[in-house]
């Protein structure tokens, strides 16, 4: 499972511990493939008291994943496994909870034969609210439901810190709760873990997840672990756990996941590929597994395969919640290279589209923008093109102009520019964003992965994260040297022309650690206003 945070919206019913109260008003979801089986349910449900017409009854596993995205569901009684599909019922709820469309208050019940029993049964000790081993009773049901509803209310302090979105609250809850090795720690535990992975502290999330490991011996538990190990960019010590646990477990397709993201951290792009697809060999459905296979294929050099997996990826999910729009901006990529002008368009109108139903998103509209000036490229109009990507490129120095748009604009330069389109300027646009954005050796990495067929823009990008490390080099000795002030000002020097969030950060740090006790007004305003405007920080509870 990728996230047992499953939303931070407003999503939940109030009460949690009165979900199931009244049985008139409870909305439920059956997932089956057999219209028997969902016609047994539905009449269990019914002698339960639910209202025939609050019963919504699927069979496919796409339309179930949709029926979550964009309805709540108070009760979900989900088949175990899909005959369409190698996929199981703990695929769709493992991508609907990464998608954040699973509110905390509804009472997932997992329904299995004997044959799977086993994993189910583990499943539901961490992350199912129960399951219900087929065949089954009317009175085994009820009491299932009974049950799950005891453990919503048992965590229910847990899930209403989570709803107001208090994660520090929620974190010292789950912790306490473990400490006491009181009802339903295990699950506290797994919450936890993944509250202490968010808000980056990553020792105490795997020296929980070790806990949990020792004592229980769970794969999610390793695989937290591996998570910890990645997100503190200790990659060695992550790909052991990750070779072992899927030694003993093949087929456990979250693994692959963050092998494949420790992968991408070290810049081996291609065995990060080869991961992904095991990924998505095991789930072909998983939506999210697709696109970012597809992303990397493209960006490899995989034109054939990438423009076959993400236009698989548009045609199943383009009106899912869970569909991410950077893949039609990379299927315009291809289609630009194949020059396919009628495939492009209809990929432009596509954006604008989206564009239009979400008309504050700035990054819908520079997606369109930039899948635009794809179009005009390919269309030869370069004055227009040209003119585009002047107005762009005003944008480089907002708050709100992230990696994203950045490798998206990189893309462009350099196709542009194989196409013979003259731009005087794009060399030093791709230095802005290389201030800006090779904030790290990962990030500089995949940056250098898409400009890599232009030699000179690659080795570019890798001198000047060069240099921003000389920079941080020599603040943190001018720091220790007894000039703690003079690097503070270069940093915040270089952090104001940049947005270089690195930068401003080590500032932060080196004011912590060196000036926070002596007065320096001006340059605390002027550090707090860098970090306000550029500094990525962990959500705290002080709002600091």
């Amino acid at each position: 499972m990728n996230e047992l945070l499953m939303t931070g919206s407003k999503r939940a019913t109030a009460g949690l511990g009165k979900a199931l109260q009244d049985m008139r008003s409870v909305r439920a979801l059956v997932i089956d493939a057999n219209l028997t089986a969902r016609s047994i349910l539905r009449s269990m449900l019914i002698d339960l008291g639910l209202q025939a017409d609050h019963i919504r009854q699927v069979s496919r596993y796409n339309e179930a994943r949709g029926e979550i995205e964009y309805h709540r569901y108070d009760l979900i009684l989900c088949e175990h496994h899909f005959s369409e599909t190698q996929q199981t019922g703990a695929d769709l709820l493992d991508e609907v909870r990464a998608g954040n469309h699973l509110p905390f208050s509804t009472v997932v019940v997992m329904v299995t034969s004997e044959a799977t029993y086993g994993k189910v049964a583990e499943a539901a000790e961490a992350a199912l609210d129960s399951y219900l081993l087929r065949p089954h009773t009317h009175n085994e049901l009820a009491e299932r439901l009974r049950t799950a509803r005891h453990r919503k209310q048992a965590l229910e302090d847990i899930f209403e810190a989570l709803e107001a979105e208090q994660y520090e609250v929620a974190t010292e809850r789950c912790l306490a709760r473990v400490e006491a090795k009181s009802e339903y720690w295990v699950y506290a535990a797994r919450i936890g873990g993944e509250l202490l992975l968010r808000l980056n502290r990553h020792d105490e999330a795997r020296k929980l997840f070790e806990v949990i490991d020792k004592t229980k011996a769970m794969p999610w538990a390793r695989l937290g672990i591996a998570r910890a190990h990645v997100d503190a960019g200790q990659i060695p010590p992550a790909l052991r756990v990750l070779d072992s646990l899927l030694l003993e477990n093949p087929g456990y397709a979250d693994a692959y996941d963050v092998m494949g993201r420790a992968h991408l951290q070290t810049g081996e792009f291609e065995r990060a590929y080869e991961t992904y697809k095991k990924a998505v060999s095991l789930t072909p459905l998983s939506l999210g597994r697709l696109q970012k296979l597809g992303l990397l294929a493209f960006h490899l050099g995989h034109a054939d395969e990438a423009a076959t997996i993400l236009e698989r990826a548009v045609g199943m999910g383009v009106t899912s919640r869970s569909f991410d729009f950077q893949s039609l901006v990379m299927l315009s990529f291809s289609h630009f290279e194949r020059d396919d002008g009628k495939a492009l368009s209809k990929c432009e109108a596509q954006l604008l589209r989206a564009h239009e139903k979400n008309p504050r998103s700035g990054r819908l509209r520079r997606m369109h923008e930039v899948v635009a000036l794809l179009s005009l490229t390919q269309q030869k109009l370069t004055t227009d093109a040209s003119r585009r990507m002047k107005t762009l490129a005003r944008e480089f120095g907002q708050p709100d102009f992230d990696f994203e748009t950045a490798s998206n604009v990189m893309c462009l330069l350099v196709r542009v520019r194989e196409r013979g389109l003259d731009l005087p300027d794009a060399e030093k646009w791709l230095g802005q964003l290389a201030v800006r954005f090779c904030t790290n050796k990962p990030l500089t990495n995949m940056l250098s992965m898409m400009v890599a067929s232009h030699p000179p823009y690659e080795e570019l990008l890798r001198e000047t994260y060069k240099e921003l490390s000389n920079l941080a080099e020599t603040s943190l000795a001018k720091a220790k040297g007894g000039a703690p002030v003079e690097a503070v000002e270069n940093l915040l020097k270089q952090g104001a022309a940049t947005g270089n969030t690195r930068t401003i950060e080590l500032a932060d740090m080196i004011w912590q650690r060196y000036l926070n006790e002596q007065a320096q007004p001006e340059l605390a305003k002027r550090l707090q206003e860098l970090l306000e405007k550029f500094g990525r920080r962990p959500n705290t509870m002080g709002g600091d």
